[in-house]
């Protein structure tokens, strides 16, 4: 007996009512895209290996999927590190592409590639399937779809106050009102670790630190003496687990905190920059709120960092991040082009909707009508119909065997569809349409004019 076939694990098949729950999601993130000036582009789903590889850290390269060479993968394997069995330096020899870690770097390498066609500054949508060797959980998956919005070519900070407005028009349109966008600034993390004395720990002092809220503050600690950075450093930044107050309050605690680092506060400048204007402008229904713990672990970052959580009472990570690199594309070549952009987390969104029951009931709306299928000569006087109804925008459909009347009303039934439309002698002689309300039993006789008012 054949086994039962499977997936791998931290993939997902998609049901009809999944897919088009998703693509209302993606759709309305889209659509203020495109409000908001962005353009959409596409990158394959793999890069070459040494455009992925060192981009991330540490923790990114060990969760990136590599793809073995194609052919005789092991005819061009290092032999002495095949023999010792050193699988992160064989890797290099038997796999020379990778597919996408996200969609950031390969938008850094089209930027590149493209510069001469690109007119800057450049902003540009992306919607495409990521992929990470992670361990699958409640929303987190091994492949799955980011939309990322980014402007490359300015170093405005009014590019980080649009993007703070982008988060709330896209979660209010949704109606997942009071979703947080937290910040922070990656110079503040510098002057933080420089005034500590721990400016050669910087990463790992910044990965530590964006654990509190899942390790807590002792967790922390321990992470931070474990990677080598002295308690007596530690200590100074006991105030850092403890950080309340308004926006204002806290940036005047980081002035004082920073007063000695000239990195930290052209970071406090910065976030004030951003924070006062934002608040300014207002905001429809999400919470800005500056968040001195918020370090995300990717090394590209240099200035604002963004992070998006669910309203509260939703027990769910972020739902967005993002931030400002100042030398992305440096990588590949093209020094001094700035960027900043966000990120929304398409499966984590579905979720926390999913929770909250913020789906319209319409998104999911199948078929208006299912014409009932009597014979041949029916089914022909029926589709002329059903063409003119689907011209008129109007979904429905016939249904395509001449099977027992009662199989094709229970087919109905179980689809969802709420009319079936009935075409008989009688019907066809008069030129008009039975329809029928499956949910109600009623039936009434219409002309073609009625039938699609009855419809729409």
């Amino acid at each position: 007996m054949a086994s039962k076939p499977s997936i791998p694990k931290g993939t997902r098949d998609f049901s009809p009512t999944e897919v088009a729950k998703r693509q209302y999601i993606i759709q309305t993130i889209k659509s203020n895209f495109e409000k908001f000036g962005f353009q959409p582009i596409e990158t394959p789903s793999f890069e070459n290996s040494e455009t992925l590889m060192g981009k991330y850290g540490e923790e990114g390269d060990r969760l990136i999927f590599k793809i073995l060479n194609s052919g005789d993968y092991l005819a061009k394997a290092n032999t002495t590190h095949l023999e010792n069995k050193d699988s992160t330096k064989l890797t290099a020899s038997i796999s020379e592409k990778a597919l996408r870690y996200d969609l950031t770097v390969p938008f850094a390498r089209y930027v590149v590639q493209h510069q001469n066609e690109i007119e800057f500054p450049f902003k540009r949508y992306q919607i495409q399937p990521v992929w990470r060797a992670d361990r699958p959980q409640k929303g987190r998956f091994r492949e799955f779809f980011q939309c990322d919005a980014d402007v490359v070519g300015s170093k405005s900070l009014w590019q980080e106050v649009e993007l703070v407005q982008l988060y709330d028009t896209v979660f209010t349109a949704l109606g997942l009102n009071g979703a947080t966008v937290k910040i922070n600034n990656r110079k503040i993390l510098s002057g933080i670790a420089e005034v500590i004395g721990a400016s050669d720990k910087l990463i790992d002092f910044t990965v530590a630190l964006d654990k509190l809220d899942k390790i807590g503050e002792d967790g922390v600690k321990k992470e931070m003496i474990e990677k080598g950075i002295a308690e007596e450093a530690i200590q100074k930044v006991q105030p850092l687990f403890h950080f309340t107050g308004t926006i204002t309050d806290k940036l005047e605690k980081l002035a004082q905190l920073l007063a000695s680092s000239e990195e930290g506060m052209k970071g406090v400048e910065e976030l004030r920059f951003i924070c006062e204007n934002v608040t300014k402008l207002g905001l429809a229904s999400a919470i800005l709120d500056l968040d001195v713990t918020l370090a995300r672990g990717l090394n590209y970052y240099t200035g604002a960092i963004f992070e998006v959580a669910a309203p509260k009472g939703v027990a769910m990570g972020s739902i967005g991040g993002g931030g400002r690199y100042d030398d992305l594309t440096g990588i590949f070549g093209l020094k001094n082009m700035s960027g900043v952009g966000v990120s929304f987390g398409l499966d984590r969104i579905y979720l926390v909707l999913e929770e909250l029951d913020l789906f319209p009931k319409t998104v999911t709306a199948t078929s208006k009508a299912l014409f009932i299928n009597y014979g041949e000569k029916e089914a022909f006087y029926a589709l002329q119909s059903i063409q003119k109804l689907r011209t008129a925008g109007i979904k429905v459909e016939l249904y395509p065997d001449n099977a027992k009347v009662g199989k094709q009303f229970q087919h109905a039934d179980k689809r969802g569809i709420p009319f079936a439309v009935i075409i008989g002698d009688q019907e066809m002689a008069s030129n008009s349409f039975s329809l029928k309300n499956l949910e109600t039993g009623e039936q009434q006789l219409l002309d073609f004019e009625g039938l699609k008012t009855a419809l729409q």
